[in-house]
């Protein structure tokens, strides 16, 4: 194994890395996303790839699963244009008297009211 690279993984990376940031813009259009929509996203999942690692240690795999629906509820909220904090007050004041018939209402949709 004289003649193989002692970090073959690192070579490939550095190689990819080289040429990506040469892509034309009308490339990653192709691709069905410009540049500024794939920073958007990019942008948009971070509080998720940060948080990892901190959600790896919640003690229980249900109490992660809590995690992970609140954690989509947020993300709802924000997608559209709701104020997540406001969002969950409200709705933990309205749950205690809210018909299960109506337990929709409470999703962070975009036709949700603060009422």
């Amino acid at each position: 194994m004289s003649g193989t690279p002692a970090r073959p993984l690192c070579v490939n990376v550095r190689s990819a890395q080289s040429w990506i940031p040469t892509l034309p813009r009308d490339v990653l259009a192709s691709l069905g996303q410009s540049a500024d929509q794939q920073q958007a996203v990019e942008y948009a999942m971070r509080p998720i790839a940060i948080g990892k690692m901190n959600w790896l240690f919640t003690g229980s795999e249900r109490a992660g699963r809590r995690a992970a629906v609140i954690q989509s509820l947020f993300a709802t909220a924000k997608l559209n244009a709701l104020d997540p904090a406001r969002w969950l007050v409200t709705v933990l004041e309205r749950l205690p008297t809210c018909p299960s018939s109506q337990i929709d209402s409470l999703l962070p949709l975009s036709d949700f009211s603060y009422r």
